[in-house]
């Protein structure tokens, strides 16, 4: 079985999967003539989950136009991930009770690379027809400053040299709508749906901050600058969909069934890939309704469009609440007590109890419905279904990459909020979680050994200051005031907050010696 087009023809030999109900050719042909939709970052999310919404709309005959993906960071996804099987993929779905579903998404219409498809890609910008651009590039994509809030050098340098050959993602999507200004003169929308907060604002500093660079040095006129500013919008969305790393059982599986030239790899940028995507059934995504120049027909894939204020309360109670401090929360601690399985954490009474009782008791009195979502049903979901699901190769290494980037939204907002209400000082979860991520920075888990931890932009800045620290020692509070005051870090100053003596109390239980951390987790969380 090979995944192709000619390949799929063969619908017997690829009984048991959910094959495309739509001329291929057709939709590809369409997509190239009048594009809608061009995405940047085609990881797992990508395909997972906005490939497959896009497929939906296709089968229903809601779109005759699929997705144009480009790559900006490297080729290696398009040239050995999608061209060599016609842009297709199989998504697995690992649903909770072991049942996999298994289907042959085709709605990439076309695969492109910043680095040899320049020319295609100003077209597709240049279009009328086009609606939005989209990405899933990570957080870091966006960013234009570093820790130090200096300008990264790249961003200095695309500033300095003005629209023309543009190196960094967010300077060349600001030349690109340029272009379109000058091309068209069309609105559109720049749609960020990665996992972050406030994301739409993220692409708008970026873009906005590298034009209005642009003008100050005579490179742009008031008028193109207004352009970006009045005629493009950035929508604000969440995303919440579980994408592990391409897993060895689902290649195993899919090997099985005979299909060929699956096998996952690396690529010198360290993403993990495949032809094929596995995650989980749960997901969601809201996003503000705002396209100006029109949009696809989502909202018949299941997607919520709302206003940006629900966005935002949506954002919130994911992100703050009921998901990713709890899934920081079992990343730390699965390193240092040894788990490689989201799933067998939930097992371990615990870390289950540290992350139901952080959840229910300090992070839902300080959450605010959105409406759209249900706080509690969401939170149980993940609880009860998503994390405990024993199918999912998801690992606490993953999810530890870049803590010290969403630990200020994943806590420090809860901690906010609590600081308003004057109730801070009731805290214990929260802060056992923080001390935690200490105790991870040294490198060495529960039982002394030491482990490499993920890879962080700021890991080797932070362990620097907690230099000199070993396991059996007893430190103050000021040694650590470094990290603890740290708000960027943080969110909060945690001497301000009242938690500095708290979080290092529990840092000295957890340095004691091995199984110190278990030790501490039991007495906190009241586990038998």
């Amino acid at each position: 079985m090979k995944l192709n087009l000619d390949g799929i023809k063969d619908t017997g030999a690829w009984a048991g999967y959910h094959l495309p109900k739509y001329d291929i050719r057709q939709m590809c042909l369409a997509t190239v003539k009048e594009p809608k939709w061009l995405h940047f970052g085609s990881g797992n999310i990508f395909r997972a989950f906005l490939c497959v919404s896009a497929q939906r709309l296709l089968e229903k005959g809601c779109e005759t136009t699929g997705i144009i993906c480009a790559e900006s960071h490297g080729a290696e996804l398009i040239t050995e991930c999608f061209r060599p099987h016609d842009n297709l993929a199989v998504a697995v779905t690992l649903n909770s009770d072991g049942r996999i579903d298994k289907e042959v998404v085709a709605s990439i219409g076309e695969s492109l690379t910043t680095a040899d498809d320049m020319s295609r890609i100003e077209e597709i910008f240049c279009a009328p027809s086009l609606q939005m651009v989209s990405f899933t590039i990570t957080e870091k994509g966006y960013a234009v400053r570093g820790s130090d809030g200096g300008l990264l050098p790249q961003i200095r340098e695309d500033m300095e040299t003005g629209p023309a050959g543009c190196k960094h993602l967010m300077a060349l999507l600001a030349a690109l709508c340029l272009k379109r200004c000058h091309a068209c003169g069309r609105p559109l929308a720049l749609v960020s749906m990665d996992n972050c907060s406030h994301n739409g604002e993220k692409i708008e500093t970026a873009v906005t901050e590298i034009a209005a660079a642009w003008k100050e040095r005579g490179y742009i006129d008031d008028q193109e600058l207004q352009y970006l500013k009045e005629k493009v919008s950035y929508p604000w969305s969440m995303i919440d969909k579980i994408t592990p790393r391409p897993d060895a059982r689902v290649e195993e599986q899919l090997a099985a069934d005979g299909i060929e030239d699956i096998k996952p790899f690396v690529t010198p940028g360290g993403v993990y890939a495949a032809p094929f995507v596995n995650a989980e059934r749960p997901q969601y995504l809201v996003i503000e309704d705002d396209f100006p120049n029109g949009r696809p027909a989502l909202e018949e894939a299941g997607i919520l469009f709302t206003d940006r204020d629900t966005v935002n309360r949506v954002e919130k109670m994911k992100v703050c609440t009921c998901l990713n401090p709890l899934h920081t929360a079992l990343a730390v601690f699965g390193c240092l007590l040894g788990h490689t399985s989201i799933a067998a954490e939930m097992e371990q009474p615990e870390l289950k109890a540290l992350v139901t009782k952080m959840a229910y008791e300090e992070g839902m009195p300080v959450v605010v419905n959105p409406g759209i979502i249900d706080p509690e049903a969401f939170l149980e979901e993940v609880l009860t279904e998503r994390f405990p699901n024993p199918f999912l190769p998801d690992t606490p290494q993953r999810i530890a990459t870049d803590t010290s980037q969403k630990l200020p939204i994943r806590f420090g907002e809860t901690i906010k909020a609590h600081m308003e209400r004057g109730t801070a000082g009731s805290l214990k979860l929260i802060p056992l979680v923080l001390a935690g991520w200490l105790r991870y920075l040294l490198a060495a888990d529960d039982k002394g050994e030491a482990f490499t931890p993920s890879s962080d932009p700021l890991l080797a800045e932070c362990r620097e200051k907690l230099r000199g620290i070993s396991l059996g020692d007893t430190v103050a509070a000021e040694t650590l005031r470094p990290l603890l005051e740290n708000r960027v870090i943080f969110g909060v100053d945690l001497f301000e907050a009242g938690l500095a003596e708290k979080v290092t109390a529990y840092f000295n239980e957890m340095i004691q010696g091995p199984g110190s951390v278990l030790a501490a987790l039991k007495r906190l969380t009241g586990a038998a």
